[in-house]
């Protein structure tokens, strides 16, 4: 007996043995790229961090992260990256902007929000804006975009076809809505005519790989209540999200409580637009019940600290949605006035401030926190959190790398910290979205920068001709 247990765990030991020798004699699988750094910073749900660590990318899906020995165990590399000063961490997501008007940048500063869109914004837009302006303004904001590491950008402004095909051509993923407006706009006269420019944008768009068609009311004090509830209706139609300014200003709130008895918050639940996948931007003027509304209504809010800060709008109530549960990502709200820069890593290092300060208080939102809120918690504001936010197999290759050979990343006791707290844009190196190379060592490879100045000069001879500069 004793004999033939022996026997077997000789022929056990020889079967593994053989079984190790086949798996090491296997051929690796053929990956497009391998991405091999000195950090892997996945932002998954454990958090991993992953020194000496290497991503497999095969076309526009990660398909491993690990250790450099892991991955070269598996893979091969058609194409690969070797970044040993740096670390490699999800493409930055911005969930509120208005690409086109980079082309507006500095033109109208240090205004109250509504004399700047009255008195600047709305006449040089009235002027300007044609299909060739949103194209141009784009290309533009695009350039600017991914050379700061945004690799998703949420987006409401006109002539979004214009705007599809130019972030597309830049090989940006462009979360793209159609604005609904309760007046004459530069793509569309009536709000009717709107949505349906909408649906169709929508269903040129719904399955494509880059671009997610969302519908975009502007706001409750510029789209009437029809226009809201049409808006909502076309989002479910389609199961596509909603974007739409909310409770931006103090003046925003008190209206809506003088004329309708109502906050903000309470009139788009009143009318039903909260329901679905639904993108509040900036939400600053928000009391206890608002936020009772959003948590139930699983509503993301996309925080825009420099514009809030910029506009002097206010301090968003951020730790409060945090704990609750509300989904927060983070936005620029633009090129023009309200935040003139496309730099999400230095909004997530003023977000973490802002919280502080106001609450007199250092230990809330932790730089983890912060940089959570630029990558997966701004996914899950847009609903794509099981598509692109973290470094995870399955997952869309959207992902940066940023250079540690730096003062102001060295040294790097904690990654996180120095991500939100001391790296800028200007550290980001490498630029990856859907499995394509954007940026190279800083080189945009999609966009002819040359030809965009030339054109931004063009725009602004023309601009401030229209305003009679």
């Amino acid at each position: 007996m004793t004999f033939f247990r022996g026997h077997s765990t000789r022929r056990s030991f020889s079967v593994l043995s053989l079984l190790a020798l086949a798996a090491s004699l296997a051929p690796a699988e053929q990956a497009d790229w391998i991405i091999r750094a000195r950090y892997i910073l996945t932002m998954d749900s454990g958090r991993r961090v992953i020194p000496h660590g290497a991503v497999a990318i095969r076309g526009s899906h990660i398909v491993q992260v690990g250790t450099q020995q892991e991955i070269a165990a598996h893979f091969t590399g058609l194409h690969v990256l070797e970044r040993p000063e740096s670390l490699v961490m999800p493409g930055l997501i911005d969930t509120h902007t208005h690409a086109p008007m980079s082309l507006f940048r500095a033109i109208a500063d240090d205004k109250r929000l509504q004399d700047w869109l009255n008195n600047f914004i709305f006449p040089a837009e009235s002027k300007n804006v044609s299909p060739d302006f949103v194209r141009w303004g784009t290309r533009l904001a695009c350039l600017e975009m991914v050379l700061a590491g945004i690799t998703t950008y949420t987006d409401m402004y006109y002539f979004e076809d214009a705007e599809a095909e130019a972030a597309k051509q830049a090989g940006v993923r462009g979360v793209l809505g159609q604005t609904i407006i309760g007046f004459p706009a530069p793509d569309y006269k009536t709000w009717q005519d709107a949505i349906a420019g909408a649906e169709r944008f929508i269903q040129k768009y719904r399955h494509d790989e880059l671009i997610v068609p969302v519908v975009a009311p502007h706001s409750i004090y510029t789209t009437p209540d029809a226009a809201l509830v049409a808006s909502h209706k076309l989002a479910i139609k389609y199961g596509v999200p909603l974007t739409i300014h909310l409770a931006e200003t103090k003046k925003e709130r008190d209206d809506a409580l003088a004329q309708r008895h109502m906050s903000p918050a309470e009139v788009v639940a009143r009318l039903g637009v909260l329901d679905g996948t639904v993108i509040a931007a900036h939400t600053i003027w928000v009391d206890d019940q608002d936020l009772e509304i959003l948590k139930q209504h699983r509503t993301g809010v996309a925080h825009c600290p420099s514009s809030n800060m910029k506009m002097a709008a206010g301090i968003a109530r951020v730790t409060d949605m945090l704990s609750l549960g509300i989904p927060v990502g983070l936005g620029n709200d633009g090129f023009a006035g309200s935040d003139d820069s496309a730099d999400i890593l230095r909004e997530m290092g003023l977000a973490a401030k802002l919280q502080k300060v106001t609450r007199m208080d250092p230990t809330v939102v932790p730089a983890d926190q912060a940089l959570e809120m630029g990558t997966i918690g701004g996914a899950r504001v847009l609903g794509l959190d099981k598509e692109i936010g973290s470094l995870e197999a399955g997952k869309r290759a959207d992902l940066i790398t940023i250079s540690l050979a730096h003062p102001d990343a060295v040294p790097d006791y904690n990654l996180y910290s120095l991500v939100v707290y001391a790296i800028g844009a200007g550290d980001v190196q490498d630029v990856l979205i859907n499995g394509r190379q954007i940026v190279h060592q800083r080189q945009v490879l999609t966009l002819d920068r040359d030809q965009i100045y030339r054109k931004t000069e063009e725009y602004k001879t023309q601009i401030l001709h229209s305003l009679g500069r």
